[in-house]
């Protein structure tokens, strides 16, 4: 099919949610239903087109996002499917970055858990328009309703539902589509692909005219040619509720909602008409703004005709070619033999290949236009979140935000001949995966990964010894400790040495206070040009920040202080940029260690989903594990558990809860933030990684 030839009949959309709510399937019936696949592929087979990735197809869950490309009803639909594992959460958020719309993924069952809410604040951060699709509406125990409500409860959003379900659990037969009044069937035997439209049936006309008052009174409060109609009781055609419902959307003011059971071929091809009717092309996004050479803003027009601009968002290493850079055109174009600038790493690179993907497969194309999204083949010096413009041009866009790691493995390679492959292929998957950090323990000498989670880990070490073959030895996870200080202290550093000809002299007197829990560092000056000249404070702060990442109690990251710079001295002479920082050093390190210094934990918040008669046991269970629990919620014959968990303690969680519920408990955890470790805990920490 024809590329169209305007970018209003492009979307670039995500497709998000929590773990296990039908991410993929739904996709996969989006590719079969808009002929991109010839047959539906199953998660549970490990057949589906978008979870290529041999881990993926063993787990039934998506790793890594991938992208295809399809067309419904002569719209270009650009799809990344991302992950729901909140380990794998900066996959979402690097996609959510350059994309122009997303499907919320809702279990009918589930409602908004805590993923959902995870990912829905990423899309709230973007400002992306978003449709909603409650999925598994064939499920025992679907309640659409409660869906409706957790959206309004749970995330803050506006749910308008533009159907409602014919039928539940077992029963669910089709859906009621209420701006058009009509009821769809989804054909059985066609795997849903002839669509039946019939009027209401008589016994749903009172529920369905309820939701559709119910629909038009929350359009009324945006658009005053509804709320006019609405108030004097005239007929408001479809077509006026699709333009007011889109114009909502694409403000942020409402979400609209659909449901379906994808695994049942239900109620996909109207959850496409949404995505192609509400959510924004590629013309409806504001300007991309950007930084110039001297700091100034610079704004981008998507316009194939304008210069152009791209933003790397994620790299992959390949089996078949060194590495494809994928890419989001977001003004002009960019072609084979082109030769574009890279402003962050100030490097010029040349395009020697371009793709369209759909998931692992590719085809190779000339161009890619203004608002498009492809992929470049073996770009030497560009990494995720570089901005790429046409030569002689200078903007740099918005990079990404990556959280810090909480949990690390000791890796090791099987043999001498083993070193150099271990290090280049960690470097590749380092390269692919910001979250991912290879740092090496100066005094062990061990070379230690690390990353979001357990499963993050375990997914890394399988692709180490199954897809790039090499053979190494992997120690127990480990947490990722910070430390912290718990008092006011002062520090003073002095570094006056003769060196040849000429000396080099800096004095510092610095005071460190603890700051705020997540606050990081912050440097202050409080001392005047005659005490210390301005030409030496970035220096001193460079200092001063490049001996964070040793503590004094056992060599963790320093975070959470304020750092003042309150006395010193300097010579005319004999001062220097390299004596300031090194000065500098000097005083942060005497003042840390007398500050009263403290070791920091990762906390986890942590979901438990457990029947009734367990409860008691999950609690005390957690309470063992230093676990505090800040609520509790009944949900049907179900109890949720709300906890804040030690990272430290949750290794091996899995095992125990299902022991200790026969099975029928499930949790979810994710990263809450850092809080100091307990004294008498501190110091058994403290021995045994000191091997006291």
């Amino acid at each position: 099919m024809a590329a169209p030839k305007e970018l209003f009949d492009v979307r670039n959309i995500g497709i998000m949610a929590h773990i296990d709510a039908g991410k993929t399937t739904t996709t996969e019936r989006i590719l079969y239903y808009t002929g991109r696949s010839y047959k539906i592929g199953e998660v549970h087979e490990g057949t589906a087109v978008m979870d290529w990735m041999e881990q993926e197809q063993e787990r039934g869950i998506t790793i890594t996002s991938a992208a295809t490309t399809c067309y419904w009803k002569d719209k270009k639909i650009n799809i990344i499917d991302t992950p729901g594992h909140v380990d794998f959460t900066v996959e979402v958020e690097r996609c959510l970055r350059v994309l122009d719309g997303v499907i919320a993924v809702f279990c009918a069952v589930g409602g908004v858990e805590p993923q959902s809410e995870t990912v829905w604040r990423q899309a709230d951060k973007y400002a992306i328009p978003r449709v909603a699709f409650v999925n598994k509406m064939d499920r025992v125990g679907a309640d659409f309703s409660k869906c409706l409500n957790m959206i309004t409860e749970r995330l803050g959003a506006n749910p308008v539902a533009i159907q409602i379900p014919v039928g539940k659990e077992a029963e669910f037969r089709g859906v009621i589509d209420l701006i058009e009044g009509k009821m769809l069937l989804f054909g059985e035997q066609s795997l849903g692909q002839e669509v039946e439209v019939v009027e209401v049936p008589g016994e749903y006309i009172e529920r369905f005219t309820a939701a559709r008052m119910m629909l038009l009174e929350k359009l009324a409060d945006f658009d005053e040619e509804i709320m006019e109609k609405y108030l004097d009781d005239t007929t408001v055609s479809a077509p006026e509720i699709y333009s007011a419902l889109r114009k909502a959307t694409l403000a942020l003011e409402v979400v609209p909602v659909l449901c379906g059971s994808a695994f049942k071929n239900k109620g996909v091809q109207p959850l496409l008409d949404s995505v192609v009717r509400y959510l924004p092309s590629p013309l409806d996004v504001k300007e991309i703004e950007g930084v110039g050479k001297n700091g100034e803003p610079v704004t981008r027009k998507t316009d194939p005709e304008d210069s152009f601009v791209g933003l790397v968002f994620k790299l992959m290493s390949d089996t078949f070619v060194e590495n494809l850079a994928f890419m989001r055109v977001y003004s002009g174009r960019i072609g084979v033999g082109d030769k574009v600038f890279n402003p962050v790493k100030k490097k010029q690179e040349k395009i020697g290949k371009l793709l369209k993907l759909h998931a692992n497969k590719r085809e190779e194309v000339d161009e890619i236009l203004a608002g498009d999204i492809g992929a470049i083949v073996g770009l030497k010096f560009t990494t995720t979140g570089d901005t790429l413009c046409r030569k002689g041009d200078h903007i740099i866009l918005e990079s990404m935000d990556f959280p810090d790691p909480v949990i690390g493995v000791a890796i090791e390679p099987k043999s001498k001949a083993e070193e150099k492959k271990l290090a280049e292929t960690l470097g590749k998957i380092a390269l692919e995966d910001p979250s991912f950090t290879i740092t090496t323990n100066s005094d062990t000498g061990q070379t230690i990964i690390s990353g979001m989670g357990e499963l993050h880990l375990e997914i890394i070490v399988d692709r180490l010894l199954n897809e790039f073959k090499v053979a190494a030895n992997v120690g127990t996870p480990q947490v990722a400790y910070k430390e912290t200080i718990g008092r006011l202290c002062r520090g003073e550093g002095k570094f006056d040495q003769l060196t040849g000809a000429k000396g080099q002299y800096g004095h510092v007197i610095i005071e460190v206070e603890p700051a705020d829990r997540g606050s990081g560092f912050a440097f202050e000056n409080l001392v005047d040009e005659d005490t210390v000249p301005g030409e030496y404070l970035e220096f001193i702060r460079k200092g001063i920040e490049d001996s964070l990442d040793s503590g004094p109690l056992i060599g963790y990251p320093l975070t959470d202080l304020k750092v003042s710079l309150v006395g010193g001295s300097y010579h005319d002479e004999e001062s220097t940029e390299m004596a300031f920082g090194i000065s500098a050093a000097m005083a942060i390190r005497r003042a840390a260690a007398d500050a009263d210094p403290k070791l920091l934990e990762p906390v986890m918040s942590l979901e438990v989903v457990t029947p009734e008669e367990y409860v008691g046991d999950v609690i005390s269970d957690l309470n063992s594990k230093r676990g505090k629990v800040v609520g509790v919620e009944a949900e049907k014959e179900l109890q949720v558990l709300k906890a804040h968990v030690p990272l430290a303690e949750m290794f091996g969680y899995s095992t125990s809860l299902r022991s200790s519920t026969q099975g029928r408990a499930t949790f979810t955890m994710q990263f809450l933030q850092y809080e100091v470790v307990p004294a008498s805990k501190a110091d058994k920490i403290i021995k045994k990684i000191r091997g006291i």
